[in-house]
C-alpha cells in the first residue's frame, strides 16, 4: 500500500517534467512549458512583499474576491440545501410534490440561467453569487434529502419514547444520521462551487480570476491565461484537502462507529 501511494506521488513530477521536455521542444505558441507558467503566476500574484504574504495587488484585486464570493456562495447554498433537503426528507407528500421541480432545476445547466442572472441583479457580485448558489445548491439538496429519508425508524422511535420535541429529534436524531450523506454532498459541492466562480466571472466582470483569464486571452498572454489555470487547479486540491479534514474531524464517530461494527 506505502508503495503504491509513494508511485502516486512521483507520478505527478514526472508528468511535468515530460510536459517540459515536449513543450520546449514543440515551441507551441498557445502550450508554454510549465516553468513559463510558474514563472508567470509568481510575477501576477505572488511576487509582493512579506508583510502581504508575497500577495500582490493584481492578487488583492482578483483572489480575495473571487475567494470571497465562492465562499459567501458556497455557504449560501450549503445552508438553504441542507435545510430544505431535511424537510423534504422528512415529509413524502412534499418531497413527492417538489421532486418534479428539482429534477427540472438540477437538469437546466447554470451557465445558461447568466443571461437571466443578468436581468435580475445586473452585473456584479449579487449576480455572480446568485450563479455559484444555483449551481451548487442541487447536491447538497439531494443528498440531504437522502440522508433525511433513510434515517433508522429506531432512532426516530427511541426520539418519541424520551418525548423530544421536533427541534430536538432534528438536530439530535436526524441531522447526526444524515450527516454522511450531508458532507457528501457538500463535498461535490466544492468543486461546483470553483466552476461557478470562475464561469460568473468570465460575464460582465472587472475582477477576479476568470476576468483575469479573459483578459490574458484578449491580450494573447498565453503565460498568463495558464497560469490562471494552474491556480485554479491549486485552489481545488487545498479546498478538497481542507474539506476532508474538517469532514474527518466532524465524522470520526461515524467512522469509530463502522469500524467497530466490523
Amino acid at each position: 500500500m506505502i508503495i503504491r501511494r509513494l508511485a502516486w506521488y512521483w507520478l505527478l513530477p514526472v508528468a511535468v517534467l515530460a510536459w517540459e521536455l515536449v513543450t520546449q521542444s514543440a515551441q507551441a505558441t498557445y502550450f508554454p512549458p510549465p516553468s513559463r507558467i510558474v514563472v508567470r503566476l509568481h510575477e501576477m500574484w505572488f511576487s509582493g512583499p512579506l508583510s502581504r504574504v508575497f500577495l500582490t495587488d493584481e492578487a488583492l484585486a482578483d483572489l480575495v474576491p473571487s475567494l470571497a464570493r465562492l465562499l459567501a456562495g458556497w455557504a449560501m447554498a450549503a445552508a438553504a440545501g441542507v435545510a430544505i433537503g431535511l424537510l423534504l426528507g422528512r415529509s413524502r407528500w412534499l418531497s413527492a410534490l417538489a421532486d418534479p421541480l428539482i429534477h427540472f432545476g438540477r437538469s437546466v445547466p447554470p451557465s445558461t440561467l447568466l443571461p437571466v442572472f443578468l436581468l435580475l441583479f445586473k452585473i456584479g457580485t449579487p449576480m455572480q453569487l446568485a450563479s455559484i448558489v444555483y449551481g451548487v445548491v442541487w447536491p447538497v439538496l439531494i443528498n440531504s434529502a437522502d440522508g433525511a429519508r433513510f434515517v433508522d425508524k429506531q432512532y426516530v422511535e427511541t426520539g418519541t419514547v424520551f418525548r423530544l420535541s421536533r427541534v430536538q429529534r432534528v438536530f439530535r436524531i436526524i441531522l447526526p444520521a444524515a450527516a454522511p450523506k450531508i458532507f457528501a454532498g457538500l463535498r461535490l459541492s466544492v468543486s461546483l462551487a470553483l466552476i461557478m466562480m470562475v464561469v460568473s466571472e468570465l460575464i460582465g466582470s472587472s475582477e477576479g480570476i476568470g476576468h483575469r483569464m479573459l483578459e490574458a486571452q484578449s491580450e494573447f498572454d498565453i503565460p498568463a491565461m495558464w497560469a490562471g489555470i494552474v491556480l485554479l487547479g491549486i485552489l481545488g486540491i487545498l479546498l478538497n484537502a481542507l474539506f476532508i479534514g474538517v469532514e474527518r474531524a466532524l465524522l470520526g464517530w461515524h467512522r469509530a462507529s463502522r469500524t467497530g461494527a466490523r
